[in-house]
């Protein structure tokens, strides 16, 4: 069975911060949200799937708990009549943290909710106020503590390369999510948008975005520490249609690829420790890793094979998929 999101955006709807890194507008690829729109855009994604896939309504984009109630309450009203269709199995938002509380989760309750997303975006009270975010990591343990209590699946999205942060800040933010019972992830490496604080802070010299390069190496860090947990990581990066090709683009690790990138240096990473002790010199090795992720295991354009061949020289290299593996697990075989 596939899963699949149909996406609502709503687009800055009940969030009255603007943070430094914030243009709702090109992210979502739309200027604004009509409520008459929903059953278009739920049934239209509905016409592209099976009925066998398991759907849900992600209410994605904003702030979803802090809009108006009665507009969050008819949204949801309409989106419940898919789950009792039989359509839709579920629905889910992404909101702030701070905007979580037992009133509004006394609202969520009346719906069949799976799972609420956290824009935490960092554990790091001095990266949050830089960010103006508008919030501070207490705010987000409380919050997955509410949602944890009220048996909600809670998912933490968090940014690398946030103004004032460091890698350090970046694991600590990972374990943080992991530590508040977070099951799932999203990681954003920082995008600097024309329009908005960031940018200007960008050209007054007061920050400089990461390079791909660098947003690889960071995320690819961040992912280890998820893995470990058992935090399942849903992206990395915005998806195509947080258009990034529109004129709003201004600098950062825009890469259309990096999430795959990142993968792909944490297999490196694995590998290279797993043969730290070895000699495989001349000797047939094949890499075991997880169904679905050889080629992530042997690098863009074959680059972590290119490494490994160079550095540890075995005499014959091959990538096999074990389904008995998860996540970035390898095991090494040597002839």
């Amino acid at each position: 069975m596939r899963h699949v999101n149909i996406p609502v955006f709503i687009p800055h709807l009940g969030c009255p911060h603007t943070c430094v890194f914030c243009n709702q507008r090109t992210i979502s690829g739309a200027c604004g949200f009509d409520p008459a729109d929903l059953d278009g855009i739920i049934e239209g994604a509905l016409s592209t799937v099976s009925p066998e896939d398991d759907c849900e309504i992600a209410f994605f984009g904003g702030s979803f708990t802090g809009i108006d109630r009665a507009l969050m309450v008819e949204l949801l009203d309409r989106a419940e009549r898919y789950v009792a269709s039989g359509r839709v199995s579920r629905i889910r938002c992404s909101t702030r943290p701070d905007y979580i509380s037992d009133e509004i989760l006394d609202i969520l309750d009346r719906y069949t909710f799976g799972t609420v997303e956290l824009g935490i975006q960092s554990a790091s009270d001095s990266v949050l106020m830089l960010s103006e975010r508008g919030h501070k990591r207490e705010d987000s343990r409380r919050a997955c503590e509410l949602l944890s209590r009220r048996g909600y699946t809670v998912g933490g999205q968090m940014m690398v390369g946030l103004p004032g942060a460091t890698l350090e800040d970046e694991l600590e933010c990972a374990r943080f999510i992991a530590d508040c019972g977070c099951r799932e992830a999203r990681v954003y490496p920082t995008i600097v948008f024309r329009g908005t604080a960031l940018s200007e802070m960008m050209r007054r010299g007061e920050y400089a975005p990461l390079s791909v390069g660098e947003a690889v190496e960071r995320t690819a860090a961040v992912l280890d520490i998820f893995d470990g947990a058992g935090v399942k990581v849903l992206r990395v990066g915005l998806c195509d249609s947080e258009n990034l090709h529109n004129g709003e683009y201004e600098a950062g690790p825009n890469h259309a690829a990096i999430g795959e990138l990142s993968a792909s240096r944490l297999f490196l990473k694995r590998i290279k420790t797993a043969l730290s002790d070895r000699d495989v010199c001349g000797r047939e090795m094949t890499v075991f890793v997880p169904r679905g992720a050889v080629s992530k295991a042997a690098g863009n354009r074959g680059c972590n094979r290119a490494a490994i061949n160079s550095e540890y020289k075995p005499g014959k290299l091959r990538f096999r998929e074990d389904g008995a593996l998860s996540g970035y697990a390898i095991k090494i075989v040597t002839n």
